[in-house]
């Protein structure tokens, strides 16, 4: 997902998860995918998670911005909204992505702001504007995580993608 330090977490986030010994800058990445993709979280939060993607690389044959990466925004920042709501204690799963369409992109960067439609204690679903720099709506997805409780194996993953 390339650079982290300009991501903005809550300092009981931060806390919380420096408890565990874990970077939260690579946890809450979009991984390899995200950094093929450019993707870069600008803000996070439960409430509120900010991120962009170039419109460059992410094309169709078209030239416009492919529909599949709208998603992949839209999922790395409604997962991280979910990880966020959930805690330490939880790891959220993807359980249904659903993205409209309204307008193509062809150049600059696009902007997605994910925020809480439903946060539960099993499931938490996030609503996602994908916006173009002119502030015209591109694309609006709607995500939903299953909370599941972190368990051996899991914590092991996680520490694994901090230190990776």
């Amino acid at each position: 997902m390339g650079e982290q330090q300009h991501v903005k977490f809550p300092q009981e986030v931060i806390d919380e998860y420096a408890a565990l010994g874990v970077d939260l800058g690579a946890l809450f990445s979009a991984g390899h995918l995200g950094t093929r993709m450019g993707v870069q979280i600008l803000e996070a939060s439960a409430e509120r998670v900010v991120g962009t993607m170039p419109v460059e690389g992410n094309t169709q044959p078209y030239g416009l911005l492919h529909g599949g990466a709208s998603a992949v925004l839209a999922e790395t920042l409604g997962s991280v909204g979910s990880m966020l709501h959930g805690g330490a204690a939880k790891i959220a799963v993807g359980v249904d992505l659903n993205c409209t369409h309204h307008r193509g992109a062809r150049s600059g960067l696009v902007t997605g702001v994910a925020t809480p439609v439903h946060r539960g204690r099993s499931t938490a679903t996030y609503e996602i504007v994908i916006s173009d720099e002119a502030g015209k709506r591109v694309c609006t997805a709607r995500l939903t995580c299953l909370l599941r409780d972190t368990g051996p194996k899991d914590a092991e993953q996680v520490a694994g993608a901090a230190e990776g």
